[in-house]
């Protein structure tokens, strides 16, 4: 790409690459600033992002993980947040990514109140807590399971400092994603754990011919298992016997508190 690096910006590997140029801000009377190369994070990337977790211009909880543990739930939202920071983490704007980490967090605390049947400000007060950063203490989301003779597994959500750092090694973790198959199923099976209430007595396998028989228009509002087969992809759910009687007689499924 042939560009003008001072007025204009060159797009290359997600970075807006450009010259600096200021003459009003100077260091011991020189301008230190002219001539330097710029890293930025493009102005569509944050919107790009955030629009994922948002519907009708809001944040939106996710139905897909509705049914998952609140750690879970957390663990995949700061996967996914932190690969963004990592990947920036050269940028000169890398605070631009605190609206994207703002919309990741509303849409958290709504997966989360829609998983427990509260509201977002007693999800936010529950899993409120502080960590200790080399730029001090940052505020985040955290969820600790206790663990007996072993150490408690946490998940935090937030508390990365958003600050630029020329010498970063970028460590790319890659994301737990559910695999499809015979061998996800089984693992499902030996957890002996409903998905849908997380009951552990008389566990069952809910099936259906093909995918696109849960993507059918129609007026109708779709129930959660459908919303939850369909994000997920999967033809299958393991669930147990009350659950399942209740897809076939077209009930919703039990909470978790049932």
């Amino acid at each position: 790409m042939i560009t003008h690096a001072i007025s204009e910006r060159a797009r290359f590997l997600g970075y807006d690459i450009s010259v600096n140029h200021c003459n009003n801000q100077l260091t011991r009377g020189r301008r230190t600033i002219n001539g330097g190369i710029a890293l930025r994070i493009p102005k569509t990337f944050v919107e790009e992002r955030s629009r994922l977790y948002m519907r009708k211009g809001k944040p939106f909880q996710r139905y897909e993980r509705v049914h998952d543990s609140d750690y879970s739930i957390m663990s995949r939202y700061q996967s996914e947040y932190r690969g963004f920071v990592q990947y920036y983490r050269l940028a000169d704007n890398l605070n631009w990514l605190d609206k994207l980490r703002w919309t990741m967090q509303s849409s958290l605390l709504k997966t989360l109140a829609n998983k427990f049947k509260s509201t977002v400000a007693k999800m936010a007060r529950k899993y409120r807590a502080n960590v200790m950063t080399v730029y001090g203490p940052r505020k985040c989301l955290e969820v600790v399971v206790t663990r007996k003779g072993k150490k408690p597994l946490i998940a935090r959500f937030g508390g990365i400092p958003l600050k630029k750092d020329e010498r970063v090694k970028i460590q790319d973790q890659q994301l737990a994603r559910p695999r499809l198959g015979s061998t996800e199923l089984l693992q499902r099976l030996l957890a002996e754990t409903c998905e849908g209430c997380g009951s552990n007595e008389n566990i069952e396998v809910h099936h259906i011919r093909r995918l696109a028989d849960l993507n059918k228009k129609g007026r109708k509002k779709k129930p959660d298992w459908v919303k939850l087969m369909a994000a997920r992809r999967r033809k299958t759910l393991v669930l147990c016997r009350i659950c399942h009687n209740n897809i076939h007689a077209g009930r919703p499924l039990r909470n978790k508190t049932e």
